[in-house]
């Protein structure tokens, strides 16, 4: 195609072709007469150029330069023919400047070749050269802003603007330029203003439409952002930013589905661009699509190394899938390369947490804190802080906390379902404004990853104050939103597993591994069974004695099992015993003059056979509890990391599970190891359990170990509130309050 006489001319300059380089036969300047080619010679330069045959311009103006050498016309137009040809054009256009000293255009000229390859500095003296030749240039005026703006001098990139829209008033580009920089300065209406008033010019300007829409968000306006997106797309269909940024509007507004689409979209015209591939992997995250959102993640790392937004979000959803080591590696990679990034702070902190790493959780927390984080971080890491009072005890301290947190974000879930854990829920006025305001942030949550934990709260709400029914429907709604997002629950890969563990660990495999080497440390104590059956309560008993410290929950065997070799029993009895060591070095960390070290996390049932072979002399207490109230225990919380936890028929069936692999334990193992307790039997005669419990780990009785409600240690589980309350039988056939919704489990109860 031509360029068109009243077309803009394509050297940059702002300007209509007749009045530029397309006039130039019959305009030459004072300065070129007589150092350039008859008029004829340069309106043939000028249709080559019109024409697009860029090689045969190059090649005529390189001819022309060998008779006239000192022709500043035939430099510029090698110049444009050499940039439209993807060559190194800036020799060209610095000798056109040179030659041209007093040109603006040319001056102008090799300030848009200068920023183009990279020399900023240069760019801007260029353009303010030909600013001082020709003050009324409005193109120099844009240019010399969009330098400005490289260089972060957004407020004399703003003036420049202004100054070329002074001179032009309808000069598109310089309103669309204004309203970027006017975006970067934080002044987003009069960015909006700038971009509409671009459209008013020039209505089919694609890229003014998605910088529009992008205003529009940041004002809260996600449909007039989604309707500017899609009238930028009408324009350019294949506008992959437009289709990146309508995905995530789209998300906004809770439309997944067609957030996914429109990612996929963008990675169809890109398959490299990466902040599309990190989005479409937070999409599918919150699909629950776990390993494929992991997918997503490494693909925008493999075309950038150094994408700090990639790791943090791929140390995410590592952690959803139990793979904390990995998680954690993940964060750490991002805070390498950003060591102020308050959210991967953040998120290490949860991880670290989860790994009973509480010191190293509490600095990573206030690093995410002293790294001037937005608002929403600052928040969640308030609400982090208030969890670690909770564990602590320090539970008016921990609403204080939460409290502050709605402070910096009103609506933020975990904030507000906090509360609700901090305390006994009431009907009084207090708590019935409570009440009020969770309901309303729940009704308008555009997501389930947030209205979830807010219904849970709720849940527990109506359980305090003894409306059960209430209580159980909006537990069930929590439920059925988790299933939304969190990893899906496949039970015949966990009846393979089960069947593995007894296959590969059975009692030759034990016998066979116990030797003279074997670590015969008595200070590790393991208390296990199935969530919510009193394991807490038991470590709490325990670690009120003088000789006993409670570790908490510690993923050590679980990861331990991760490595293939170990899973199949392939274990060497060298390497179990390095394993074994590692493991004494673990608890030595906690306390080095504790007689006995507490492990209570409760999913150690599936390892027996490994821990037992490790330590022989090791004990084993397994708390038993009524399977229907353990059951609907695990449905009332908020275990996103376990994904059965959302269905009352895979508890069920998990349950069932754990209940064949503890008698497989039985028959394999010696019975002096393992000490089965009924939690309904601590309840009732706490003393007897009690006493019963320190006898076989070996330790004489304590009376202190009577009034563990006031022991002051962390308890980082859901039940940090309950053991802290003297003991009592409210949890005993807790179920029969929800009689009528409970069917599916009756079934687990011994006939």
């Amino acid at each position: 195609m031509k360029v068109g006489r009243n077309s803009l001319c394509p050297c940059g300059s702002g300007k209509k072709s007749k009045k530029c380089c397309g006039g130039k036969s019959e305009t030459l300047t004072a300065q070129e007469k007589g150092s350039s080619p008859a008029p004829a010679e340069c309106s043939q330069l000028v249709a080559l150029l019109n024409a697009k045959r860029y090689e045969e311009l190059e090649n005529r103006a390189e001819t022309l330069i060998e008779l006239f050498p000192d022709s500043g016309f035939v430099w510029k137009i090698l110049g444009y023919a050499l940039q439209m040809e993807g060559k190194d054009a800036l020799p060209a256009v610095r000798k056109a400047a040179e030659l041209l000293p007093d040109d603006a255009e040319a001056h102008n000229n090799l300030g848009n070749t200068l920023k183009r390859v990279g020399l900023i500095d240069d760019a801007a003296a260029s353009y303010r050269r030909s600013l001082a030749i020709k003050p009324d240039y409005a193109a120099a005026h844009n240019n010399l802003g969009n330098t400005l703006k490289d260089l972060g001098q957004l407020g004399a990139a703003e003036a420049s603007y202004k100054c070329a829209l002074a001179i032009k008033p309808d000069y598109v580009l310089a309103h669309y330029n204004l309203g970027n920089a006017l975006k970067d300065l934080g002044r987003i209406d009069a960015a909006e203003a700038s971009y509409c008033r671009a459209l008013t010019f020039k209505p089919d300007f694609a890229q003014a439409h998605n910088n529009l829409g992008t205003v529009q968000i940041d004002l809260g306006r996600r449909d007039d952002a989604e309707a500017s997106y899609r009238r930028a797309l009408a324009i350019k269909p294949d506008y992959a930013e437009a289709h990146n940024n309508l995905g995530i509007v789209l998300k906004d507004l809770g439309r997944l589905d067609d957030a996914e689409a429109s990612y996929r979209r963008a990675l169809a015209i890109n398959p490299d661009y990466v902040e599309a591939h990190n989005n479409l992997g937070i999409v599918l995250k919150d699909f629950g699509r776990l390993d494929a959102a992991e997918a997503s993640y490494r693909r925008a790392l493999e075309s950038k190394a150094d994408y700090v937004e990639a790791y943090n979000n791929l140390g995410v959803v590592q952690k959803d899938l139990g793979r904390l080591v990995a998680a954690e590696a993940s964060y750490r990679r991002a805070l390498a390369i950003k060591p102020d990034f308050a959210t991967a702070h953040y998120n290490l902190a949860v991880v670290l947490k989860t790994q009973s790493r509480i010191p190293e959780a509490e600095i990573s927390c206030s690093k995410s804190l002293e790294a001037n984080p937005t608002s929403e971080v600052a928040a969640v890491s308030t609400v982090f802080m208030a969890n670690m009072a909770a564990d602590k005890g320090e539970f008016e301290k921990a609403e204080r906390l939460f409290r502050q947190a709605i402070s910096l974000e009103s609506e933020l879930p975990e904030a507000w379902a906090g509360i609700a854990r901090t305390r006994k829920m009431t009907a009084d006025e207090r708590d019935a404004a409570w009440l009020a305001e969770v309901q309303k942030i729940a009704e308008n949550c555009s997501s389930p990853r947030k209205e979830a934990p807010l219904r849970y709260s709720i849940g527990k709400y109506y359980d305090d104050v003894k409306n059960f029914e209430q209580a159980f429907l909006n537990y069930q709604r929590a439920n059925e939103l988790t299933k939304v997002y969190c990893k899906k629950y496949v039970k015949h890969h966990r009846k393979q597993a089960v069947d593995a563990i007894i296959h590969f660990y059975d009692s030759n495999w034990i016998i066979n591994q116990k030797m003279a080497e074997a670590n015969d440390s008595e200070r590790p104590v393991f208390i296990v069974g199935m969530p919510r059956s009193g394991t807490s309560l038991a470590e709490q008993i325990l670690a009120s004695h003088p000789a006993v410290f409670g570790a908490g929950e510690l993923t050590y065997w679980e990861t331990a099992m991760q490595t293939p070799v170990v899973r199949k029993g392939g274990i060497s009895k060298k390497a179990l015993r390095t394993l074994a060591d590692k493991y004494v070095l673990l608890l030595e960390g906690f306390s080095a003059e504790a007689l006995r070290i507490v492990d209570k996390m409760p999913s150690n049932f599936h390892w027996l056979g490994l821990i037992h072979a490790a330590f022989p002399n090791a004990r084993i207490i397994h708390m038993q509890r009524n399977p229907i109230d353990t059951c609907l225990s695990i449905y009332f919380q908020n275990f996103e990391t376990h994904s059965y936890a959302n269905d009352l028929g895979n508890i069920a069936h998990v349950y069932t599970e754990y209940v064949r692999l503890m008698e497989h334990w039985r028959v394999s193992m010696p019975q002096d190891v393992i000490l089965d307790v009924p939690y309904e039997g601590l309840v009732d005669n706490q003393e007897s359990w009690s006493r019963a419990m320190l006898a076989f780990i070996g330790l004489p009785w304590d009376a202190r170990c009577l009034d563990f409600q006031q022991t002051v240690r962390r308890v980082s589980t859901a039940s940090n509130w309950q053991v802290r309350q003297k003991i009592n039988s409210s949890s005993v056939e807790r179920w029969r309050n929800y009689e009528k919704f409970v069917g599916l489990l009756r079934a687990l109860m011994p006939q």
